[in-house]
């Protein structure tokens, strides 16, 4: 199974968005039709809607982050400025920038 490229937005903030049966996410299989909670790995920057589910909150940008609701996955590219590029799991909208 390959990984999904990192989404980048419009604002410069990167993160890795992945779901399957080796990643923090449920339902925890591979092509699965629809993720409702995912792992985010390694963001470029703190951010602190996702804070609550680090592994180490004191590295924000050397961790990952386990079981992220994929709405909130949603929101914080919406925060920041919706996508120019990367990937996402499926069931969470594409939120393409401006």
């Amino acid at each position: 199974m390959r990984n999904n490229k990192p989404v980048i937005c419009k604002d410069g903030f990167k993160m890795s968005v992945q779901a399957g049966e080796t990643q923090y996410c449920s339902p925890r299989v591979a092509g699965a039709d629809k993720y409702t909670e995912v792992e985010i790995g390694f963001p470029n920057r703190c951010e602190d809607l996702l804070l609550e589910f680090a592994e180490d909150g004191m590295r924000p940008t050397e961790t990952v982050y386990a079981y992220v609701p994929s709405s909130l996955v949603s929101l914080v590219i919406a925060k920041h400025g919706g996508i120019v590029e990367g990937e996402l799991p499926a069931g969470i909208p594409y939120l393409r920038a401006d």
